[in-house]
């Protein structure tokens, strides 16, 4: 079976939270445990490892925290799953030209590649605004339209 790691999937659904915010929001690793039910633990280490991926920025001081570094827009799955799991490869083959022993007799290395392939450009296709879902882009414009500058 292909998985994920638990704490690949926190790391997503910390993102996912951070696209729900206005642009620019900075949220404490306490504000991010409380909001998504996940350990404060595992959210401070997973946030240190978005930052170090620089998929969040960290902010230090009194009103410190994390935001995303680029719009939800402009990250896709493929760059989290990279930053938190490595390169993407199904396979060993997969992965490049002489990562497996079987290579110059394997009948299937091919098909591989091409679903690989196929799977990396789902992965590339789908954007961290995507899987926040419909509600992060109405919770942005919903603040856009009440806010002082879009009143005027």
């Amino acid at each position: 079976m292909l998985r994920i790691s638990k704490l690949t999937d926190y790391g997503i659904v910390l993102l996912a939270r951070f696209a729900r915010e206005a642009p620019g929001t900075t949220l404490t690793a306490r504000e991010m445990s409380e909001s998504t039910a996940l350990p404060h633990p595992v959210v401070s280490k997973m946030l240190k490892t978005l930052a170090g991926a620089s998929l969040l920025q960290s902010h230090r001081g009194a009103k410190g925290g994390y935001s995303l570094a680029r719009e939800p827009e402009g990250v896709t799955v493929a760059d989290i799953l990279q930053a938190l799991e490595g390169p993407l490869a199904l396979m060993e083959c997969s992965a490049g030209p002489g990562h497996c022993g079987q290579e110059s007799s394997c009948g299937v290395r091919e098909p591989w590649q091409r679903i690989n392939q196929t799977v990396q450009a789902a992965l590339q296709a789908m954007t961290l605004a995507e899987l926040a879902g419909p509600r992060a882009r109405r919770v942005g414009i919903e603040r856009a339209r009440s806010s002082p500058a879009a009143r005027s």
